[in-house]
């Protein structure tokens, strides 16, 4: 999962910026952004948000020209953090929207309208963080509880990772640093989101490819089916083509996305993360990211990855020798090796032929409307609230769906979110939760999120339900969220733990407790069938060491770009990836489209195996009834609720009413968990 990581944007004030007044508990200054109904997205055309967004910058500026007049000695939690939380709401306002648009408007040209605001967005904190005079504001604030004690600390760690405290050249540098790192990023991801290439493949060439696959699938003039590059596209493909050829074209056209243009993309993007790293007094760009992370330092993550390669390598080896073999007894080649695009097509076979696993009949299991109706009673009744459809809500596209969350037993208004589930061109090209907009109980704002997937419609395969409810894990961590500001809002909790409430979550997806809400959200569906759900359950075993060796190689090739050496990110691949059982694969471009090392994984993707240790434990909690209402009401209370005004450890211990234990973690990755089963 890609969390989307606009955190600072801005809000619309068409008219003119008032004179900064003393805070109130009220909300911001009403601005001209143009009407939307509760729970709704801003969405300005192409002509309109180049004015919209500079009215927003205006308002945002003069808000914080005010705040550095303000005397120090009247520099308080009220009249600091308020105003403070203040600029975030109109920052957040328009650049909520603004990040959402630019990744999924079907609209070229507001897309890149939106690209546009977003740099100019992007380029404000690295002024106003850099301000000694607001550094010194919030800096005199003394602070009398725990909620803003943490808020505190955290915008005075913003400031002085800006470079606050650096000498004149070397602050303006890191200023230079930071905003072409922005561009870089967006460069990066444009890329990947727009790439167009079509495959054209004869029917022959799709030999084992499901009929109900291609029965609507466009065909080019020679009569040979299309094919694009985006998810479900792919998994036809490489779990059903026979034709070793045909996943080798498909595989190698997939790796390629961003193509060189990224690879440059990235290189620049790790020698200036070096550069603002030793600028900053660290000697890798991995120790300056990590300070404010739970890990803390490389070598604490470097250790961790190491455990993990130890638990895993062997068992990583022996499946990949099981599907060698099955590859052999598919192809009569005794000497038939294993490349990387065989793995999923031999593993679908081989799970069809041991565990009676059958993704296709999975798929019919699991519809797609259906089983989202599913997923959401599921959520609903384990933390006390309702998801009503609301048509009124405006989408940017007619796939796209609003809904209004409430609580349960009052009717109460909490939130609303939008899904936006289906590939399309121009859209984001892998899964998201967008928090497009936060809450903040001191300004009596409620919070907006949005899930963008490129699921199929014609239902989900079991990888596809585990990231149905992983993402919407991401949702509901944001539109449950009760906190004071908007900084602590939902996911704005440490890096490496963020993945935690929607990993946790993951196991929804498959438990007999949860599965048996499903007849009542589609009486005409066909009945959940327990073997084969217990099928799906075993065979998720298998695979564990591959799974995971990878998780462990992603992250350990993310750390070997932010060392005190600079490095060229291809070959660096190239030099992990050839000691892996696989090996590298000449002419495969993976690092070009890796989009988490441009969109705020950076020197953190271990974070995804972090935050699982956590995940698993907190599961474990709820024990043989993961639908146990009062632990779901404790668990939405204080890690849900709770957002980042409490640190991770301290939220997750206080569910557990227990240190935090890893065992659960390392049973999962080995394979011998027993969490997922019947």
């Amino acid at each position: 999962m890609k969390l989307h990581t606009t955190v600072l944007a801005a809000c619309l004030a068409a008219c003119l910026p008032t004179a900064f007044a003393a805070p109130s508990n009220t909300s911001p200054s009403p601005s001209a952004l143009p009407a939307v109904a509760r729970g709704g997205i801003l969405q300005p055309t192409a002509a309109q948000i180049p004015a919209l967004c500079d009215a927003s910058l205006a308002d945002a500026k003069a808000r914080i020209e005010a705040l550095k007049a303000l005397p120090l000695n009247k520099a308080t939690a009220k009249t600091v953090l308020t105003a403070w939380n203040g600029l975030d709401i109109v920052l957040q306002d328009i650049g909520g929207p603004i990040g959402l648009l630019m990744e999924t408007s079907p609209d070229a040209e507001v897309r890149q309208a939106a690209e546009a605001c977003d740099l100019k967005l992007s380029a404000l904190p690295n002024e106003y963080l850099q301000s000694e005079a607001l550094f010194k504001r919030v800096e005199a604030v003394r602070t009398g509880n725990a909620i803003d004690a943490v808020a505190r600390q955290s915008i005075l760690d913003d400031f002085k990772e800006r470079g606050v405290n650096l000498a004149g050249p070397a602050r303006e540098r890191a200023k230079q640093i930071f905003e072409r790192l922005d561009k870089l990023a967006q460069d990066f991801q444009r890329n990947t989101r727009d790439v167009t290439t079509k495959l054209a493949f004869s029917e022959a060439d799709l030999k084992g490819v499901p009929a109900a696959a291609l029965a609507s699938r466009a065909k080019d003039a020679q009569g040979n089916y299309v094919f694009g590059l985006d998810y479900p596209e792919q998994d036809v493909i490489m779990r059903g083509a026979e034709l070793e050829s045909t996943r080798k074209t498909f595989a190698m056209a997939f790796s390629q996305r961003g193509g060189q243009a990224n690879l440059d993309l990235l290189k620049e993007a790790t020698v200036l993360r070096l550069e603002l790293a030793k600028l900053m007094g660290d000697t890798s760009f991995a120790d300056w990211a990590l300070k404010r992370k739970m890990a803390g330092n490389a070598a604490d993550v470097n250790r961790f990855l190491a455990d993990v390669q130890g638990r895993v390598e062997a068992l990583e080896r022996q499946e990949i020798e099981e599907l060698r073999q099955e590859k052999i007894k598919f192809t009569g080649d005794a000497n038939a090796v294993l490349k990387s695009w065989d793995t999923t097509y031999f593993q679908t076979r081989l799970k069809k032929a041991r565990y009676s696993v059958d993704q296709a009949e999975v798929r019919a299991q699991f519809p797609t409307e259906p089983t989202i109706d599913w997923m959401m009673k599921v959520t609903a009744t384990l933390y006390g609230v309702k998801f009503q459809p609301n048509k009124s809500l405006a989408v940017w596209h007619p796939d796209v769906r609003g809904y209004d969350v409430m609580e349960a037993k009052t009717g109460q208004y909490l939130s609303s979110f939008y899904l936006d589930l289906f590939p399309r061109d121009g859209k984001f090209k892998h899964a998201a939760a967008f928090p497009v907009r936060g809450v903040s109980l001191a300004e009596k704002r409620t919070p907006v999120s949005v899930l963008v997937t490129n699921f199929s419609r014609e239902g989900f395969n079991q990888d596809e339900l585990d990231t149905l409810f992983h993402e919407f894990g991401h949702i509901m961590h944001g539109v449950l969220s009760k906190t004071r500001y908007v900084l602590n809002a939902g996911t704005g909790v440490k890096r490496d733990f963020v993945e935690a409430p929607s990993q946790m979550y993951e196991a929804w997806s498959r438990r007999p407790e949860s599965l048996a809400l499903f007849a009542s959200v589609c009486a005409a569906c066909k009945p959940i069938d327990a073997k084969l759900i217990a099928r799906m359950n075993e065979s998720r075993a298998f695979g564990q060491g591959r799974r995971y060796a990878t998780q462990r190689l992603f992250a350990a090739y993310d750390m070997s770009l932010h060392t005190p050496v600079a490095v060229d990110p291809l070959q660096a691949w190239i030099d992990l990836a050839s000691k892996t059982p696989l090996g590298y694969e000449p002419g495969t471009l993976f690092p070009a489209a890796f989009g988490h090392l441009m969109g705020g994984y950076q020197a953190g993707y271990y974070g995804y195996m972090w935050s699982e240790v956590l995940a698993l434990d907190m599961r474990s909690a709820f024990g043989a009834n993961v639908m146990d209402t009062a632990k779901g009401a404790k668990y939405r209370k204080l890690i849900l609720e709770s957002g980042g005004e409490r640190p991770p450890a301290e939220l997750v211990q206080a569910f557990l009413g227990r240190k935090p234990s890893p065992e659960a973690f390392f049973l999962e990755i080995t394979g011998k968990s027993q969490a997922a089963k019947p």
